[in-house]
């Protein structure tokens, strides 16, 4: 009986090994990213007129505006092209945050911090608990925003090299819980405010009575963080290391211990970093802080708006600190150089983002995007369906259009209109419909070729594996995403079915 369940279980293996292969060989025939982008920017050029051609338009959730598809193939489409193209590049929003969060963690990496940190911190800790530290810090990162995306995959990478394990497993677990687990948390983050928000506006044309807090989600999301630090272990140990097997780059069998001098530059590096820690506690709670907003709070408030720089400037301190103590910074030009190269490392990727700038922005302006993410919630609400099966057709529905619509709060604001509205008549409380809605959006972050921080991940990859491409990664998150959404879902059951609160008197159904 045992042996037949292993050889079940080998079998099974091998199917999953197979699919996932063949998911890395399709992906790594695709053109280098930068040309991909470059096609799917002439194919959304070519749909945008041949869909417009047909005068195709769209009703806009919320306000009811009518919209058409505009064609790029036009006077005003070869206006759009030519005088966007530099804005779309520059203002391409994680172009700014990715360099700038460089600037920051590129010093501390250059002058030796980081593998200090991780020889004397991170190694010393259990190898056992590796793997979930690395998935927690991940789902916890959404307090940092996307800044996440940026530190935690390059991170967990390196760990992962250091304590001799395959890298590129830990940076497809750190990736996996920034961009899978991102509207999970165990503190209230912006991303609660904001959908809630937006929850709560909608329902002001139907019962101005029901509104939606930031605290609404909080119990379920606070269980959806141990649960998917445990399945993303699992994951990352039983699919992602097992097929990628032993790491055959240039790597160390035996890390050097820090020394003494290293050991000083940590320690003087930690005392600052609690310095400024310490300060900025201090600016948040003086009476009347502008770091606040106007009700005293911090969701939303500057303090969040700004912690891109906040965190920039918490690691050029332990740079600067480290670099002095071990001698590394003699100068301010020492500072710009170490900056300097770090920019260096990051050519392949703004080359990169110029042309994946001007996709995302084409696919907003031709409205198109807008236009498949409606069609498709029209669809399941004209199968009027009800029950579970219905909550379960909404999260598959999101996941996909999950893949066209990154952005988390855009995708909300066009679906709560109308999904929100369609299941209260059902009696279904907007909080539940949202905990179904965020599952599904975070789920399928790390396969969507819209989220834009895909290529940063690629790029960090190829520090390891010169020959991986987007199959690479594909393949390495699509088990990460399957899973996540797969025990997600079971959740979401889980406290409907039991009656357990989403949030402070927040069940299922309207009470």
């Amino acid at each position: 009986m045992a042996s037949t369940q292993e050889n079940t279980q080998e079998k099974q293996s091998k199917g999953m090994s197979r699919f996932l292969n063949f998911i890395e060989r399709a992906g790594n025939k695709l053109p280098d990213p930068f040309m991909l982008f470059v096609y799917l920017a002439l194919f959304i050029i070519l749909l945008s007129w041949l869909v417009s051609s047909f005068g195709v338009t769209v009703k806009q959730p919320g306000s009811g505006e009518i919209v058409p598809i505009k064609s790029l193939v036009s006077g005003e489409g070869l206006k759009y092209i030519l005088t966007s193209m530099l804005t779309n590049f520059t203002g391409f929003k994680p172009l700014g945050l990715v360099l700038a969060m460089m600037l920051g963690i590129g010093l501390a990496d250059k002058v030796g911090l980081l593998e200090t940190a991780i020889k004397s911190t991170i190694l010393k800790a259990p190898t056992a608990l590796t793997t979930y530290a690395v998935i927690f810090v991940g789902i916890l990162g959404n307090l940092a925003s996307d800044a996440a995306f940026v530190i935690v995959p390059p991170l967990a990478a390196m760990v992962f090299y250091t304590i001799g394990r395959h890298p590129l497993a830990g940076l497809a677990a750190g990736f996996a819980g920034v961009g899978s687990g991102f509207t999970a948390n165990i503190i209230i983050a912006g991303t609660d405010a904001l959908l809630s928000g937006i929850s709560t506006e909608v329902m002001q044309s139907l019962d101005s009575s029901v509104v939606v807090t930031p605290v609404d989600n909080y119990y379920f999301m606070v269980v959806s963080v141990v649960l998917l630090s445990v399945t993303g272990a699992l994951v990352t140990e039983k699919i992602i290391e097992p097929r990628l097997g032993k790491y055959e780059g240039d790597m160390n069998s035996e890390m050097q211990a820090s020394t003494p001098l290293e050991k000083k530059g940590l320690r003087n590096a930690t005392f600052a970093g609690l310095g400024y820690i310490a300060l900025l506690v201090l600016a948040i709670a003086w009476p009347g802080s502008p770091l606040r907003n106007e009700d005293g709070g911090l969701v939303p408030s500057p303090f969040l708006d700004g912690i891109i720089p906040i965190i920039l400037f918490f690691f050029i301190v332990l740079g600067v600190t480290y670099g002095k103590t071990v001698g590394k910074l003699e100068s301010g030009k020492d500072v710009s150089k170490f900056m300097g190269e770090a920019m260096k490392d990051m050519s392949g990727f703004i080359v990169l983002i110029f042309a994946a700038a001007q996709f995302i922005a084409y696919f907003d302006w031709t409205n198109i995007g807008t236009w498949i993410a409606v069609s498709g919630a029209n669809a399941l609400q004209a199968m009027n369906m009800t029950g579970i099966p219905v909550i379960i057709g909404f999260v598959f529905l999101t996941a996909l259009m999950n893949l066209l619509v990154f952005s988390g709060s855009a995708q909300w604001a066009l679906e709560a209109p109308i999904f929100i509205k369609m299941f209260y008549l059902l009696d279904y409380h907007p909080a539940f419909i949202q905990a179904a809605y965020r599952i599904a959006d975070s789920s399928t972050n790390i396969i969507t070729p819209m989220n834009p921080y895909i290529i940063i991940v690629l790029a960090f990859m190829r520090e390891y594996d010169k020959k991986a491409g987007l199959g690479t990664l594909i393949s390495l998150m699509l088990p990460y995403s399957i899973c996540f959404l797969g025990v997600w879902i079971v959740l979401l059951l889980a406290f409907a079915l039991l009656g357990i609160p989403f949030g402070p008197g927040v069940h299922m159904y309207l009470q």
